[in-house]
């Protein structure tokens, strides 16, 4: 037929094609008859739900194209298919070509053939009007589920997106999460883990004893002898339990009396800091801070109160420091030279430096700060070197790296000098740094007094096999106690030694001989200096050597430790 004719149809009915061949696909579902039948099939399939994640990707991707895919699909059809808009109006015409396609295999076409005369049938276009609505709503919803899906949030895979909470304040959070946990205080459960957490812990590797028999291949055991391994089995796993019992009730004990000192420390941390550092004079020498002091200083409030307690009789500033500090660097930079600042027995500054080095290098290896490459190595240099300049009548001595070290750790720079020139300035200390003779026979007489006072039989086991005080008690003094106790008790140490002064000392040296007399008792003279040069690490070893200390007062009669010195140094004068 002729082209004019066909385009002498109306426009509305070539415009209304696409819609009726969807209308003729949705009465002959199942058809896969050409690209029309193909694509009404696809357009009727989206109208029932799918459940296949497959045909639900399919079903997004047809709606990302929409009616431009559709009309390009139409355009064609039309184009090849142009015998089948022949006479008749446009409206039976496409009915009739979706028809003969339904009839027809896609991929064998027939050539147009008579038909007979269809019988009368509903009027598509009412039935087409009718279903419009249910495409549009169609579509509709699945652009809004599109848009719905790509909101923040999305799950794959068919998962619920999470719900939208609405933000609480701050306050109203905690007020839920405090009447949370006083709910779970008093609730019975809460009550019965407390009392679950008291038991005994039970033992935890005895299944690893398992009793089996003998192998198959082997000959069995006698009834006698698979009693008498059943007993042996049984004695194992006993004697297994009694000792992880054991172990376990050391952990809780260990446990329990670190969470009682934490206690403890927090509460006394507090009472130094609102109490007694405020009014320092006045209540320096009460009874609550000496019972506080007593138990040890907190670590935070330590270094202001051995600050305090050692004082500045020296009146050092902190100019000076940088003073005596620049002229230490000054010498070290020429190693070669000598000069009056250092020692007047004419040892060099290379040796100097040298004995330095090595005794830093083993000052409390165990926290490896001090040694070289740590982070308190060039200070702990620093601060022997300018008191070296400060006091080239005292020069270095062994210990004092250890003395310097202890401070580093509590304070400021500038404090640990002032305090270290200070503490080297008393008495006892000067006494033992500069090796006075006489003055140190005096200490170690006084102390033999009380020694014989407190300890008589292991006084009179030292004189037999030729113990002397200064075997053991030339290290300790010059060390204060940092090399024969841990450091946490060498702490204490010196907490009481800054309230009770050098009299604390020689009584720390009265309770470590108490707390090992039975072990050195059965020692010779060679075995006891071994032995009192580190003495060995215990459980518990803080409270049992203070609870020695405690037991041990410096009475020696009615004599205090002061008045025993002064007479010993009397008798000594007269002597």
């Amino acid at each position: 037929m002729d082209r004019s004719k066909d385009a002498s149809c109306s426009p509305a009915t070539v415009n209304n094609g696409a819609e009726d061949l969807a209308a003729c696909s949705s009465l002959c579902p199942g058809s896969d008859h050409g690209p029309i039948g193909r694509f009404c099939e696809d357009q009727g399939a989206g109208l029932s739900p799918r459940e296949d994640d497959e045909d639900e990707e399919e079903e997004a991707r047809t709606d990302v194209i929409g009616s431009d895919v559709a009309a390009q699909r139409w355009s064609e059809e039309e184009e090849g298919d142009d015998d089948a808009f022949t006479g008749g109006g446009a409206r039976h015409r496409n009915t009739f070509a979706c028809r003969r396609r339904r009839q027809s295999a896609p991929g064998d076409l027939q050539p147009d053939e008579p038909e007979p005369e269809p019988e009368p049938e509903p009027d598509p276009e009412s039935e087409l009007q009718s279903r419009r609505p249910d495409i549009a709503e169609y579509f509709s919803c699945r652009k809004q589920r599109c848009v719905s899906q790509s909101v923040p949030g999305w799950k794959l895979f068919g998962k619920v997106p999470p719900k939208q909470s609405p933000s609480k304040q701050p306050r109203i959070i905690q007020q839920e999460f405090e009447a949370r946990q006083v709910a779970a205080r008093c609730s019975p459960t809460h009550n019965a883990v407390g009392q679950q957490s008291r038991r005994k812990a039970e033992p935890l590797s005895t299944t690893a004893l398992i009793l089996q028999d003998r192998p198959p291949d082997l000959p069995a055991k006698s009834a006698e002898e698979t009693q008498r391994h059943r007993q042996q089995y049984e004695q194992m796993v006993a004697a297994a339990k009694r000792r992880e019992l054991a172990a376990a009730e050391r952990r809780q004990q260990q446990m329990t009396q670190r969470f009682r000192q934490e206690v403890e420390i927090s509460n006394a941390t507090l009472v130094w800091n609102q109490h007694i550092l405020p009014h320092w004079d006045a209540m320096r020498d009460s009874r609550r801070a000496r019972d506080l002091w007593w138990g040890g200083l907190p670590p935070s409030v330590r270094g202001r109160v051995w600050s305090l307690a050692i004082a500045n009789e020296l009146n050092i500033t902190a100019e000076l420091y940088e003073i005596f500090l620049s002229r230490a660097k000054e010498k070290w930079t020429n190693l070669s030279d000598t000069d009056a600042c250092f020692p007047s027995d004419g040892a060099s500054l290379a040796d100097s430096l040298e004995v330095i080095a090595r005794d830093i290098s083993g000052v409390l290896p165990s926290l490896g700060v001090f040694q070289k490459g740590g982070p308190y190595h060039d200070l702990l240099q620093s601060i022997l070197g300018a008191y070296i300049c400060y006091r080239p009548d005292v020069g270095y001595v062994q210990g004092m790296s250890s003395v310097a070290a202890m401070l580093i750790l509590n304070m400021d720079e500038v404090d640990v000098f002032i305090s270290f020139s200070n503490l080297i300035n008393r008495r006892c200390q000067l006494a033992f740094y500069r090796g006075q003779h006489q003055l140190m026979l005096r200490y170690f007489g006084a102390f033999q007094v009380f020694l014989q006072e407190s300890l008589p039989r292991l006084f009179l086991h030292f004189q037999s096999s030729g113990v002397t005080p200064d075997l053991y008690l030339l290290d300790w003094i010059l060390s204060l106690y940092l090399k024969p106790l841990p450091l946490e008790v060498a702490c204490r140490v010196w907490d009481l030694f800054f309230r009770d002064g050098e009299e604390f000392l020689f009584r720390t040296a009265l309770g470590i001989l108490k707390l090992h007399q039975d072990v050195l008792l059965h020692m010779d003279l060679i075995s006891t200096a071994q032995f009192l040069s580190r003495p060995p690490d215990e459980e518990l070893l803080s409270d049992r050597l203070f609870s020695c200390i405690s037991a041990t007062p410096m009475l020696s009669g009615n004599r205090t430790w002061s008045q025993v010195f002064s007479s010993w140094s009397d008798s000594e004068t007269n002597s």
